[in-house]
């Protein structure tokens, strides 16, 4: 939902439920999701809290539709490598650990959306929780498929090796502990594949 016109013109131009939700990830993204009241969104969407819940029921419905549009790009990803690399499921691989690498710089930033959300979403039945849940099932799923696909023995061992490069990468980037991190993601994912294919 980013975009490069100055933000004002941006929420002006943009229907009320998408500046309910530009809001809610600017707001949720710098200041977490506890912090943030509906009436602080409302302010920033520039409408009433009354227009943000005839959108969403509630703020907690807010959280989880934010969630599945930050899910939604990463599917997307996994699409995007696929439709670049047709039947090169190595260089898919590959292809989605850059596109993890070169999300890191805005990570050290803000953080990780999920990660930060299932820090300050401890109840696993709150819906958002459930969006990453479903989220994260899904991914596995498809870097499994990647894994199966590239020949490695035991794509379900291999995509979990994978994911937890991934995933410490990220949190790596946001608590400033390794430098070159994106650099070393990609250069440990690639040891992880060929090292898989040599066995």
């Amino acid at each position: 939902m980013a975009s490069t016109a100055s933000r004002p013109s941006r929420v002006a131009k943009l229907p009320p439920r998408e500046r309910i939700l530009d809001a809610a990830e600017e707001l949720f993204q710098r200041e977490g999701i506890r912090r943030v009241g509906v009436q602080a969104i409302a302010e920033r969407a520039e409408t009433t809290k009354m227009a943000i819940y005839r959108h969403f029921e509630t703020k907690d419905a807010l959280v989880a539709e934010w969630l599945r549009i930050v899910a939604a790009d990463y599917r997307a990803a996994f699409d995007r490598v696929e439709a670049d690399h047709p039947g090169r499921p190595r260089e898919q691989i590959l292809g989605l650990a850059r596109f993890i690498a070169e999300g890191l710089p805005a990570i050290s930033h803000r953080g990780c959306p999920f990660i930060n959300s299932i820090a300050e979403l401890p109840d696993r039945d709150h819906p958002a929780r459930q969006v990453i849940e479903e989220h994260k099932a899904h991914q596995t799923r498809r870097l499994v498929g990647m894994c199966t696909d590239a020949g490695l023995p035991d794509p379900a061992q291999a995509a979990a090796e994978i994911t937890f490069v991934l995933e410490g990468a990220q949190v790596s980037t946001q608590n400033g502990s390794i430098d070159q991190a994106g650099d070393r993601l990609l250069r440990i994912v690639e040891g992880i594949i060929d090292h898989r294919r040599h066995r």
